[in-house]
């Protein structure tokens, strides 16, 4: 699993996986073919996310795939690779052309697109169809005819929404990089991103969720990260602070996250999710937060 990997999926590892005797290794996420190093007799799945969450990195996916297959294929080892694409869905990339075998996207977020319900979708090659749909059937994994309509409606203004949520993002976060507060964006469709040719060679396109590092000095020294973004991320009009992003409305939160095999470096990251609102309006409502950010940097003793 990639050490960027959402933070409940790896939670599920640590945690209810570990006591039914399922080992973890996480791995960094930029490892590409030299993944197979990490593969062992006992090894089932490899997981993917791409971009990780809040840091954003873009896995090389195709050669991490690729990688597995002709090891396991050699070694006669039945290893699934199993992706995360709901920051993508197949709007913006087709994840079995890439060699995926199931794909994982959160309905919740883009799909539902109104912030109204929680599902999720579990895609894959047809090898493996009659063990998810076993596994579905005796978890008891259903859900109501109420909520898949709300999916189907979304559904009929998925395209529209992609678009404007990315010209929005691009324009919010293009203002955030010339802020002198901001070390920098972590925006896969910005040049500047150290993956940006892998994200232009296996996507189409991005969305509004994205993050950016502040630095050190724009910090109010000496407390929490939550507490000291509070200026930055408390009260605005119209962020609000949330995890389950993809709707309507754009979100804003302190990036807390949990690292053991390639340890964040940077400063203290923000991750903002620009929803439908005008982007100007956006814009001056985290100006707002900027200047309050700075008040408190200059209050702090």
């Amino acid at each position: 699993m990639p050490d960027s990997v959402y933070g409940p999926a790896r939670a599920l590892c640590d945690g209810l996986l570990a006591r039914m005797g399922v080992e973890t290794t996480f791995y960094d996420p930029l490892i590409g073919a030299g993944i197979t190093s990490l593969v062992r007799t006992q090894t089932r799945v490899v997981y993917l996310e791409s971009p990780g969450s809040y840091t954003m990195e873009i896995q090389d996916i195709p050669a991490i795939c690729h990688a597995i297959g002709e090891l396991a294929a050699d070694q006669g080892l039945p290893v699934v690779r199993i992706l995360d694409n709901t920051w993508a869905s197949p709007v913006l990339a087709r994840p079995f052309d890439w060699g995926v075998d199931v794909s994982v996207v959160a309905l919740t977020k883009y799909w539902g697109g109104h912030a109204d319900l929680l599902m999720g979708a579990v895609v894959c090659r047809d090898e493996h169809w009659t063990e998810v749909f076993d596994v579905c059937r005796q978890m008891g994994l259903c859900v109501g005819g109420d909520d898949a309509w709300l999916v189907l409606r979304g559904m009929r203004t998925l395209d529209l929404r992609f678009r404007q949520h990315e010209a929005a993002g691009v324009e919010v976060a293009s203002w955030l990089q010339s802020r002198p507060e901001v070390a920098r964006v972590l925006h896969p469709a910005f040049e500047s991103h150290p993956q940006h040719a892998l994200w232009k060679r296996d996507f189409s396109g991005a969305n509004g969720l994205f993050s950016f590092e502040l630095k050190p000095e724009a910090v109010p020294a000496g407390r929490p990260l939550a507490q000291a973004l509070g200026p930055l991320c408390d009260y605005r009009r119209h962020f609000g602070i949330g995890y389950s992003w993809g709707g309507f409305e754009s979100l804003i939160m302190p990036a807390r996250f949990t690292r053991t095999v390639a340890g964040w470096k940077g400063g203290p990251l923000v991750r903002l999710h620009v929803g439908l609102e005008d982007p100007k309006a956006l814009i001056a409502d985290l100006e707002e937060g900027f200047e309050a950010l700075s008040r408190s940097v200059r209050a702090t003793p």
